[in-house]
């Protein structure tokens, strides 16, 4: 792939990943055309349509007239989402095949490019939305096989590498991609279709050079729909609100998640949060690992001490962020717990040119 075709899927990848992020109100002409269609290639009448304000209304939504076979817990036993599956599955197999035919790197390239930098944005932003759900499971089976990556990456090779698909192919990824550019979430029954609007609310932070978004507010919900469900997000993390909105020693020390605790004592600040649990500093000692720096070993309960370190690399954002590891409570050098996180000995850590 030449550079200006590597550019050329960049910029597809942007343009999708607008499509992923945005939070216009859903084009429900376009979806409810493109669905209908969807059910004409299955042998179906165009269904009814049922608009929710967000995708865990839709679990626990029954529209009228629906069976008790399509009942949202007994979503396995829905008898379209497979026949839906069959026919997404025999267009991507001759999609996979004409760009294997046509040039045989070009999957793995503009994987590397447009798929997997977007289906790891999709597992990060709207995937939470319906974390935690008894329903979730199922229901991310279903909407990984539509995932707007995988629209996208057959979008970038027909744009990017002159593989040319047979007219059908084109007309079917075509009303893919409209569906995919016109709303998210859609669960199909056989007379009725309910179909979630976007979220209203949708703040993300890029966290790597290929373009990777993830959920992340430091002030308030990362996700949020119309009816008022919302996440919250630590960089990537979903914590509970008062990790975001209040967080405070009582109840990090009562946490129980390893994870929500560390996203609630970063958004104290390390700093704040040794002084208001009133940690006992150990011992001070200057980084060898990151010149112009100093680890600070402090007691944080039974059996723990927890580290003050600087990064080695300057976030995204131009600083460097402090940090705490935790260590045995039996470490009582700052270098030797360095050297500990990393798996050496305080010698082996003491001779890093510069960690990172």
């Amino acid at each position: 792939m030449s550079g200006y075709a590597q550019r050329e899927a960049a910029n597809v990848r942007s343009e999708w990943l607008g499509h992923l992020l945005s939070t216009e109100p859903a084009d429900r002409p376009a979806a409810e055309a493109a669905i209908s269609e969807f059910y004409r290639l299955i042998g179906l009448g165009p269904p009814r349509f049922h608009w929710v304000a967000s995708p865990v209304a839709a679990l626990e939504t029954v529209p009228p007239g629906v069976r008790a076979c399509e009942a949202p817990d007994r979503f396995p036993d829905w008898p379209l989402p497979p026949r839906f599956r069959r026919l997404l599955g025999e267009l991507t197999v001759g999609l996979d095949t004409a760009a294997l035919r046509g040039h045989p790197l070009m999957d793995r390239i503009v994987g590397q490019v447009v798929r997997d930098p977007l289906m790891a944005s999709v597992r990060t932003t709207l995937r939470p939305a319906l974390g935690g759900h008894e329903r979730a499971g199922r229901v991310l089976d279903w909407y990984s096989a539509w995932s707007l990556s995988r629209v996208a990456h057959y979008d970038a090779i027909r744009r990017t590498s002159g593989v040319v698909f047979t007219p059908e192919q084109d007309r079917l990824l075509d009303l893919w991609a409209a569906l995919a550019r016109s709303c998210v979430w859609w669960w199909p029954r056989e007379h009725v279709c309910v179909v979630s609007e976007r979220p209203v609310e949708l703040h993300t932070e890029v966290w790597d050079d290929d373009g990777r978004v993830r959920l992340h507010r430091s002030d308030g919900p990362a996700l949020r729909y119309g009816d008022g469900w919302d996440v919250h997000a630590w960089h990537g993390t979903r914590v509970p609100a008062w990790v975001i909105d209040d967080p405070d020693v009582g109840r990090i020390e009562r946490e129980a998640n390893v994870e929500v605790r560390r996203c609630a004592i970063e958004n104290m600040g390390w700093g704040d949060y040794i002084d208001r649990a009133g940690l006992r500093l150990v011992a001070v000692a200057p980084d060898p690992g990151n010149p112009g720096s100093e680890l600070r070993l402090y007691d944080l309960r039974e059996q723990t001490r927890v580290l003050l370190a600087v990064n080695g690399s300057v976030e995204r954002d131009g600083r460097r962020r402090r940090y705490g590891l935790t260590v045995p409570a039996a470490i009582g050098d700052p270098v030797a717990a360095a050297g500990w996180t990393y798996g050496l000995s305080a010698d082996q850590y003491s001779r890093l040119v510069r960690r990172t």
